[in-house]
């Protein structure tokens, strides 16, 4: 746990990737938490909403439908600023019809939204998604806000983004490299027969071996200029 404080909280790092940043705050909330996935939606400069991380395809897919439906607990946390919880999705047919929908055909069952902001600043909402009702316990609904709110202050406080209306650049530079991951998860999952968690995670762990910047690593996947093979073989 003070491992991924200390990870959330090192963001004036030169090589700092916001990409792999947010990915990170997913996985060590799913990892510490024990819940089955989890999801970072952010505003985007024109006020909309975008997938910006997810430990898991599925998650991916649930998110990317609530975003596109409008509907579901992590757009009314953003939307409001505070925290939504549903412990048992099967029973808001008529609060988030089509989220309940998606949800169940995700294997999702309940679902809890906690706001990334900064007093009135939101810049985006973390989602804890279970595949069991009741989802996760209240102790760890609060380590899961104390963690997004360290991740919010570590975007807030980049060196690149001191000025006034520089946030707004950074965060649509991290919403553009989830595009290009997403791509490279595609290309490795395609090629190498496998999942596209699978994929993710061989794609990550080849970077981190070589010292590689995630989102460069990706981009080179996606365009076709690297050598595939030792990505594909590489421990995941």
């Amino acid at each position: 746990m003070s491992r991924t404080f200390v990870k959330l909280a090192d963001t004036l790092v030169a090589d700092f990737d916001i990409s792999e940043f947010l990915g990170t705050l997913a996985e060590d909330c799913a990892d510490l938490l024990g819940v089955t996935a989890v999801g970072v939606v952010l505003l985007n400069p024109r006020g909309g909403l975008e997938v910006a991380a997810t430990s898991t395809h599925r998650a991916r897919l649930l998110e990317l439908f609530a975003v596109e439906t409008d509907d579901g607990p992590c757009v009314d946390c953003v939307r409001g600023g505070k925290a939504v919880f549903c412990e048992d999705l099967g029973s808001e047919a008529h609060r988030w019809p089509r989220f309940r929908a998606a949800a169940h055909e995700c294997g999702f069952k309940s679902a809890q939204a906690l706001p990334m902001r900064l007093r009135d600043q939101i810049v985006g909402v973390l989602t804890l998604l279970s595949s069991e009702p009741g989802g996760a316990d209240p102790h760890d609904v609060e380590l899961a806000q104390a963690m997004a709110d360290v991740a919010t202050i570590g975007i807030l406080q980049q060196r690149t983004i001191e000025t006034g209306g520089r946030l707004t650049g950074q965060l649509q530079t991290a919403l553009n490299s989830r595009v290009v991951i997403e791509q490279a998860k595609g290309v490795l999952a395609e090629r190498g027969s496998l999942t596209v968690d699978e994929a993710f995670l061989r794609l990550r762990g080849y970077a981190r071996t070589n010292r590689l910047r995630l989102t460069e690593l990706a981009r080179s996947v996606a365009e076709g200029t690297t050598d595939l093979e030792p990505i594909l073989t590489h421990p995941a």
